[in-house]
């Protein structure tokens, strides 16, 4: 594999290698812990580790281990660009990230053809679970996919959030903590795209089902149930928001924690399920199983006079019956009694109080704990391979992700601390191992002198924990099964029977005084190698045994949930009458045993010695059914080992910087815990005990050979004849270096820093140097290219200019032949030879045309068209006036529209029918004549909602004697109403007018006629008015009798009573008079004017 010593960012730029922050390692330390000149110094440790914490650079090698330490807060370096910048580098060529350990993981994948895995592994709130996520997420981004792989990197994303909401919970230390241990493997084909996956998981806490501590919850999926359901969900479950109500979930008195939002952890979850494979039915039985545990604990008891107990709930039975599809009288009889097989008869005796309520608790973890296993193995068949090619072919590989619990020293250690502590002891035993072999094996490689490393071997701790016959668990196996009344303290006496002289074994009975006094009598200590760690041993049987009634199983069994139906086989019931049977013959035997030491065993063939009973009786032992919890843990972590072993590893440590979660702050007596416990000391000495770097031929080269005047500015021999030149040069000692077959080895930090910083002394003349070279390669570079550019510029532009002028000359003679020819034929039909003239012609009349438009409609202007446009023309002026018309219409105001209408109608009236007509078109029409306030407001209130729209003063004449009175007229929407200052005088509904008479001539004269039939109206009024055509128009419009408005051209006549008439003479005059006429009639005198 080649380094190039560099890394090229996502912008181009030549970002400097993992080597360079070693100018700054004062302020942001080193890198690599290997790196550390005091490495034996736990306080150099961790002061390197603030240093980096500090400057935000939370991630830390020692060798290959990357060390990780929770920022508690968002930071940018996870984006798709940071992925490709890690992408294809080698490990040691960039700083260090989550995604150098991904990638380098899939390229030894790739490149070596053998299965990897990653170990994950810290205490809780450390970081693990985002770890383990951001790694999947490199790898569905990064790897080669199409859409069935999209679609398995869909599942092993949404897989996460379902295995956290069943399978996590706020402890004191997270609030999103893994209650479980979690090994998966994602499988590749031949083309290095993710083509399958498996999940195991090991040790769930199932006692925080039923109790959590104060400060905690429960797993999350019950908040984000109750939170986040639909509250038609929540009916059918029978189950309340309140988390308060349900007795599993106040037990830790924290229903709401600020930084989880259970409602939209839940809509996460239901995205997820259908993603993963689950159909509707199996949501809805499976959220039915949730909802049962619940409703299971708040089953309550009662206690009889005779002691007998009962259930006093019957609500959260009934709905139990309902959700789990279980016959209710049988789970009530199951949950207050037990049944027993002696001598192949049953026998059921009652439960005391005490015993229903374990029974109860018992059953809820087992639904629980087996749920969550078929949950595991639901999500197993989605990540599946699908393809059967794949499963035959040699070409897949697989990389495997432990995230699994860290050691762990709380203040009250049980039965689950000590399963986790001894998962930790097989890790370290491993870690330590596979170091060691991996170190030696590239010392083998290069041809370097394997060094024999001093290390703590915790074998034999390993063995005090899990030895057959002897170990811890094999003791506490047999103490759980033992006949007689056993308990947690028979079995720590046990103990300190069998493993009293044990170096790493102390109870309070075989401490010294100092001892005794921190250790209770209920305590044993473990000297692990983290440290000493003490366990009470309250319980350690009852989780041993993880025992459950065999009537409740058979209820179980009888289920109607098909999800129950494969958590709890009948074959398992079946299979308990041989235990029980088993159990006696056990029994029997040991008493033959302890009786007559002498006699032949029962079964086999055995010498009497202590070793050869527990032989006998771990034989019948494996024979008495299914396995203790702790042995079922052991066998599982062995499988994980001989997993493990036949992969190449890599590992992650992560730290919590402190415990209340604040990003920034650094506690370091928790740093230190961490440190002690995860034995990263031991790591980093044993990394230490040969050299501190190394590093390829070519890197190493690559990046100090400036340093050496032979090498620089390259070196044209042999790798490793430079590495030598170079080193020579700078003065190495043999004792500080070894040269292998690829690698260089440094044994000492200061020889490389020494380098480093001559390095970094020499870059200003590099520079200087490179700039000079640079500069002037850049200018004479510049140069030719200017110059070749110029010539091929004047070349093709001289060309190009040559080819244009040939060509407008040959367009120019074809336009005169073509214009004179079309001159020619310009009066012959359109033809060939004259229809690029008849179109030059067209075209420069429209052109002519736009630029001469009538700007209004009153310019009646238009350009000559040529004959051939005649007719075109007329429709093009048409077109052009209709829509300057349109225009002008559309630019007209309302109140103007208005003034029109009048206009228009006053001209059909009056237009060549009235002498005053053409004087009156220029004076506009008012709204009335009259102001509001000459019109008398008991006027108004007699018209009442009869508004006036229009008022006018006129004169009146009397229909005898025809004597002149002012009087107001006014215009309503119904009437037109003669005033005299308070009083009406007379209205003319519009209904009740026949028409409206005016002379020919300029007097303002008009008369109104009315229907002689109307008993109301005295006859016609005679009216004159000094803007007689606006009045008219108006009058006319609102009453509707445009077409009823007479011109007189001599007389008018009117009527004056009921059959009788007067008459209205007119006659030109030279001003305007209303007299009395000799015959009686009213003579209208009207002066005239000249048109002009």
């Amino acid at each position: 594999m080649r380094y190039q010593g560099r890394e090229v960012g996502v912008e181009g730029r030549v970002r400097l290698v993992m080597e360079s922050a070693l100018t700054a390692r004062d302020r942001v330390g080193v890198q690599d812990f290997v790196l550390l000149e005091n490495y034996t110094s736990e306080a150099a440790f961790i002061e390197n580790l603030r240093r980096r914490f500090r400057e935000s650079l939370i991630y830390t090698y020692i060798g290959s281990v990357l060390v990780s330490v929770n920022p508690y807060k968002e930071l940018e370096i996870y984006s798709k660009q940071h992925m490709e910048r890690y992408r294809g580098v080698s490990f040691y060529e960039i700083s260090p990230h989550i995604y150098a350990v991904s990638d380098n993981t899939y390229r030894a994948m790739r490149t070596e053809r053998k299965d990897q895995c990653i170990l994950i592994s810290g205490e809780s709130g450390a970081g693990k679970t985002e770890a383990s996520k951001k790694i999947l997420l490199y790898y569905a981004v990064t790897c080669p996919a199409n859409d069935h792989m999209a679609s398995l990197g869909d599942c092993l994303l949404q897989s996460n959030p379902v295995l956290e909401a069943f399978g996590n919970a706020k402890t004191l230390r997270n609030d999103n903590s893994s209650r479980f241990g979690k090994y998966m493997d994602v499988q590749f084909d031949f083309r290095g795209a993710p083509v399958g996956g498996h999940i195991l998981n090991y040790l769930l806490e199932k006692s925080r089902v039923v109790h959590q501590n104060h400060g905690e919850r429960n797993f999350h999926i019950f908040y984000q149930l109750l939170d986040g359901g639909e509250d038609d969900l929540l009916r059918t479950l029978d189950l309340q928001r309140n988390p308060q109500n349900y007795q599993y979930l106040v037990k830790g008195n924290c229903p709401r924690v600020s930084s989880i939002n259970d409602k939209n952890d839940w809509k996460a979850v239901r995205k997820a399920l259908p993603i993963i494979g689950f159909t509707e039915e199996e949501v809805q039985e499976l959220l039915n199983i949730i909802a049962s545990v619940l409703h299971l604990g708040n089953t309550q008891f009662g206690e009889g006079e005779e002691g007998e107990t009962h259930i006093t709930t019957e609500t959260p039975i009934r709905n139990l019956t309902m959700l789990l599809g279980v016959d209710g009288s049988a789970l009530r009889e199951a949950l207050t009694h037990k049944k027993l097989i002696a001598k192949g008869e049953e026998m059921i005796t009652p439960l005391n109080f005490e015993q229903a309520g374990s029974a109860r608790d018992a059953l809820a973890k087992a639904v629980y704990g087996r749920t969550f296993t078929w949950l595991v193995e639901k999500i197993n068949q989605s990540l599946a391979l699908k393809d059967e090619v794949y499963h035959s072919s040699k070409g897949s590989s697989v990389i495997g992700l432990l995230d699994i619990y860290g050691f762990e020293v709380l203040q009250h250690n049980s039965f689950e601390q000590f399963c986790i502590n001894y998962c930790n002891e097989k890790l370290q035993q491993l870690f330590i191992e596979l170091t060691l072999r991996s170190e030696q094996e590239e010392y083998e490689t290069e041809g370097i002198a394997w060094e024999t490393v001093q290390y703590f071997d915790n074998k034999i701790i390993c063995d005090l924990i899990e030895e057959k016959h002897k170990g811890i668990i094999s003791i506490l196996d047999e103490e759980c099964l033992r006949p007689g009344e056993a308990c947690d303290v028979s079995f720590l006496e046990k103990l300190e029977d069998t493993l009293g002289g044990h170096a790493h074994f102390v109870t309070h009975k075989l401490a010294n005084g100092k001892t005794r006094r921190v250790m209770s009598r209920e305590e044993f200590r473990l000297l692990h190698y983290a440290g000493e760690v003490n366990y009470n041993v309250s319980g350690f049987l009852d989780k041993n045994n993880d025992l459950l009634y065999r009537n409740l199983k058979e209820v179980m069994c009888q289920s109607n949930n098909q999800i129950l139906n494969q958590c709890f086989r009948r074959e398992e019931v079946i299979d308990q009458k041989r235990p029980e049977m088993v159990r006696c013959l056990l029994f029997l035997s040991l008493s033959l045993s302890l009786s007559h030491p002498h006699s032949p065993p029962l079964f086999l063939s055995l010498t009497h010695t202590q070793s050869h009973k527990l032989s006998l009786f771990h034989i019948l032992y494996f024979l008495s059914g299914p396995l203790q919890a702790a042995t079922q843990f052991k066998n599982s972590l062995t499988k994980l080992m001989e997993i493990l072993m036949s992969k190449e590893p890599s590992y992650v440590r992560c730290i919590k910087p402190n415990d209340a979660k604040q990003p920034g702050k650094f506690d370091e007596v928790l740093v230190r815990h961490q440190v002690k416990y995860l034995g990263l000391m031991e790591n980093l000495r044993v990394r230490r005990a040969g050299f501190a770097y190394r590093r390829r031929f070519e890197a190493f080269l690559q990046r100090y050979k400036p340093l050496c005047p032979e090498t620089w500015p390259n070196w044209h021999g042999r790798l490793a004849d430079g590495v030598s030149t170079l080193v020579k040069h700078l003065g190495y000692k043999p004792e500080e270096y070894k040269l292998g077959r690829s690698k260089i080895f440094i044994r000492f930090p200061k020889t490389l820093f020494a380098t480093e910083d001559a390095l970094e002394a020499k870059k200003p003349a590099i520079v200087l140097t490179l700039q000079t070279e640079w500069r002037g390669y850049r200018e004479r570079a510049k140069y030719q290219r200017i110059r070749r550019a110029v010539i091929v510029i004047q070349s093709a532009w001289r060309g190009m200019k040559a080819r244009r002028r040939a060509r407008r000359r040959r367009q120019a003679a074809e336009l005169i032949r073509r214009f004179i020819k079309g001159f020619i034929y310009r009066h012959e039909e359109y033809c060939p030879e004259n229809e690029y003239f008849l179109d030059h012609v067209r075209f420069s009349f429209l052109k002519r045309l736009r630029r001469n438009l009538p700007k209004s409609v009153l310019d009646k202007g238009w350009p000559v068209p040529p004959p051939s446009l005649t007719e075109a023309s007329e429709h093009l002026r048409r077109m052009h006036m209709q829509n300057m018309m349109l225009k002008y219409c559309r630019s007209i105001l309302p109140e103007w529209r208005k003034q029109l209408e009048q206009k228009v109608v006053a001209s059909e009236i009056f237009k060549d029918q009235k002498d005053s007509y053409p004087r009156s078109v220029a004076k506009l029409f008012l709204g009335s004549r009259l102001e509001n306030e000459q019109i008398n407001l008991k006027v108004i209130q007699t018209l009442g909602s009869d508004k006036v729209q229009y008022g006018v003063p006129v004169t009146k004449y009397d229909r005898r004697g025809f004597k002149a009175r002012p009087r107001q007229l006014l215009l309503t929407a119904s009437s037109a109403v003669l005033v005299d200052k308070t009083k009406i005088k007379q209205r003319v509904d519009y209904a009740a007018l026949r028409g409206i008479s005016v002379s020919c001539l300029t007097d303002g004269m008009f008369v109104l006629h009315v229907h002689n039939e109307d008993n109301k109206q005295k006859g016609d009024a005679v009216l004159h008015c000094d803007h007689v055509m606006e009045v008219v128009t108006k009058l006319a419009m609102m009453a509707g009798r445009i077409n009823h408005v007479n011109i007189s051209q001599g007389s008018i006549r009117f009527a004056v009573a009921r059959g009788k008439e007067g008459i209205i003479d007119f006659t030109r005059g030279s001003e305007l008079k209303v007299a009395k006429g000799k015959r009686g009639h009213l003579l209208v005198t009207a002066p005239g004017f000249s048109s002009t």
